[in-house]
C-alpha cells in the first residue's frame, strides 16, 4: 500500500526481515490489525540474478559498503528491501546450539529458552520455509569442504537450507530450486492474513503520545504518521538500535552489537569447480564450532575479483582460472562487543567494532587450518585475504601466515549481525525482557537479530524466526 498521511493499526511492524516478516504473519493470523513498514523497496525473488552486481545495487543497503569502523575494520551487508536479510543471503539454516541456549539463561537470565520450549516453533518455521537437505549431489566446490574434513578426521555437515526443489537439474547434476525468503513466503501468508505493507517507508522516530505510539515516518518523499497501540521493531541489529537511539529510548540500546568477524581465502583447483548459477556451499566444517567455522562463499567472477585485490600480481588468474576458483572462509563467534550510535541530522548511524587482539589470534588459526583444510581437499594454490601475504602452496607455506593477523592488513567482512538489544531478565546487561519486550516501555517490543544476546557460531536466521514466532506468540497471550 501507498500509506496516506494518517495511518492507524493496532500493530506496527518496522523492518520486513525474518523477524519481521514471522511476526507479522503471526500477529496478521490471529486477528490482530497489523501494517508492515519497509524502507526499501518490494521486489521479487527473480527481480535480478541471485548474488550479482544488480541485487547489491537493489537490495542491498548502501551498495553492500557498509562498514564497522575500528582496526581493523569489517565490512558488513544488510539487506534493504521487502523480505530484508532473507532475499540477498544464501538460505542456510541452523536450529541455536543448546549450548548457547544454556549460556543465555545462565548468564542473561532468559526465560522459557530450553529446546522444549523452542521446539514447536521451529518446527512450525521449518515447514514454512521448508528446510531440506539437497535432494542429491552438491557441488563440487562445496564437497571439497567435506573431503578435507574426511582426510583430516574433522567434522563437517551438509547444512539444510531454506528452499524448495522444482526437479530442475543443473550442472553436476545438482538440483536447482528457489530459496524461501520471507517474499516467498511469511510475508505473502500475512498478506493473505490482512496485513498492510508499506514499501519504501522508513521510519524515522517514535513517539509515545496519549497512550498510543506514533512513528514518524516517511515514505517516497513525503511525510507520514503511523499511530499504533503496540509496535514491533525489526530493522536489523543496527537500524533497530539506531531506530530507538533517535526516539530517545537509549538504556541497554546499541551497547553491545556483535557479529562473526570472517576471514576468506580463494582456493584454486586442478579441476572445474566454478560455474554460473553455483550459489553457495551447503557444507561447513564444525571441528572446531562454536569458536571457528568453515565454509564455501560466493564465488562468482566479480567476487572473485574484489577478492582477489589482496594479491595484485595475480588478479589476472581470474580470467583465466576462475572456473578452477573459489572462495572460502574461517568464521569466528567473537566476544567483541561494538556499539551503534546516531548523529543528530545524519541519516545512517554509525558502527564501531574493534577487534580484539584475542579474536585476531582466533582469526589467524582459523585461516591457518582453513588453508590447510583446502591443501588436504585438493587445492593447488591458495589466496589469503591478507595483504602482504603471499600466494600459498603447500603445507610448509602456512607458516608465512602470522599467528595474530596484523590489523592493518587484514580484511575482514561479516553478514551476521546481532546482539545490540539483547534480551532477558538482567536489568543489567539486557534492553528487553525475555519476549522481546523493552525494558521500561509500554507497548514497544524488539522482534530481530538485536535480541540474540551473544553471538551464536551460527548462521542465525533459524534463532531469529524461532524466537520472532515466540516471542508474537507470547504477545498474544498463547504462548
Amino acid at each position: 500500500m501507498t500509506p496516506p498521511e494518517n495511518v492507524r493499526c493496532e500493530v506496527a511492524v518496522v523492518g520486513s526481515g525474518p523477524g519481521g516478516a514471522v511476526a507479522a504473519s503471526t500477529l496478521a493470523a490471529h486477528g490482530r490489525n497489523v501494517v508492515l513498514l519497509e524502507e526499501g523497496p518490494h521486489l521479487s525473488l527473480d527481480s535480478c540474478a541471485a548474488f550479482s552486481p544488480e541485487e547489491m545495487q537493489q537490495k542491498y543497503r548502501c551498495g553492500g559498503l557498509t562498514t564497522a569502523l575500528g582496526s581493523p575494520k569489517v565490512v558488513y551487508v544488510e539487506g534493504r528491501c521487502v523480505g530484508g536479510g532473507s532475499e540477498i543471503n544464501s538460505g542456510l539454516y541452523h536450529r541455536t546450539p543448546p549450548a548457547m541456549l544454556d549460556r543465555w539463561r545462565r548468564e542473561f537470565e532468559v526465560e522459557s529458552l530450553t529446546l522444549r520450549d523452542l521446539e514447536p516453533h521451529f518446527q512450525a518455521c521449518e515447514e514454512d520455509v521448508t528446510v531440506c537437505l539437497t535432494p542429491g549431489p552438491t557441488p563440487l566446490a562445496s564437497r571439497k569442504l567435506g573431503d578435507g574434513a574426511q582426510s583430516l578426521g574433522w567434522r563437517s555437515m551438509e547444512v539444510p537450507r531454506c528452499f524448495h526443489y522444482d526437479g530442475t537439474i543443473g550442472c553436476e547434476g545438482v538440483p536447482q530450486g528457489k530459496r524461501q525468503s520471507m517474499s516467498r513466503t511469511f510475508i505473502p501468508a500475512a498478506l493473505a492474513a490482512g496485513c498492510r505493507l508499506a514499501p519504501e517507508t522508513r521510519a524515522i522516530r517514535l513517539r509515545r503520545v496519549n497512550g498510543q505510539w506514533n512513528i514518524e515516518a516517511n515514505t517516497q518523499g513525503r511525510p507520514v504518521t503511523i499511530s499504533a497501540t503496540d509496535v514491533f521493531v525489526a530493522a536489523g541489529a543496527v537500524q533497530t538500535p539506531a531506530l530507538l537511539r533517535r526516539s530517545g529510548i537509549t538504556e541497554r540500546i546499541g551497547d553491545t552489537f556483535s557479529v562473526h568477524p570472517t576471514v576468506k581465502a580463494i582456493a584454486r583447483f586442478e579441476e572445474r569447480i566454478n560455474y554460473p548459477g553455483l550459489g553457495v556451499s551447503v557444507h561447513q566444517v564444525k571441528e572446531f564450532s562454536p569458536r571457528i567455522s568453515f565454509g564455501c562463499s560466493i564465488s562468482s567472477p566479480g567476487y572473485l575479483g574484489l577478492a582477489m585485490l589482496d594479491h595484485p600480481d595475480h588478479r589476472r588468474e581470474v580470467l583465466s582460472r576462475g572456473h578452477q576458483m573459489a572462495i572460502y572462509y574461517a568464521m569466528i563467534a567473537g566476544d567483541t562487543q561494538g556499539r551503534v550510535r546516531v548523529l543528530p541530522g545524519v541519516d545512517d548511524p554509525i558502527v564501531t567494532y574493534q577487534v580484539s587482539r584475542q579474536d585476531l589470534r582466533d582469526l589467524a588459526t582459523g585461516l591457518r587450518r582453513l588453508c590447510e583444510l583446502l591443501l588436504a581437499s585438493g587445492a593447488r594454490e591458495l589466496y589469503p585475504s591478507i595483504s602482504g601475504v603471499p600466494r600459498l602452496s603447500s603445507a610448509d607455506d602456512l607458516s608465512l601466515i602470522p599467528t595474530e593477523l596484523p590489523a592493518g592488513r587484514a580484511n575482514l567482512m561479516t553478514i551476521h549481525l546481532f546482539s545490540s538489544c539483547p534480551m532477558g531478565e538482567n536489568r543489567r546487561r539486557c534492553a528487553a525482557n525475555s519476549f522481546g519486550k523493552v525494558h521500561g516501555q509500554e507497548g514497544l517490543y524488539i522482534s530481530d537479530a538485536s535480541l540474540i544476546p551473544t553471538a551464536p557460531g551460527v548462521n542465525p536466521q533459524g534463532t531469529v524466526m524461532a524466537l520472532a514466532r515466540r516471542n508474537a506468540l507470547a504477545y498474544l497471550g498463547k504462548l
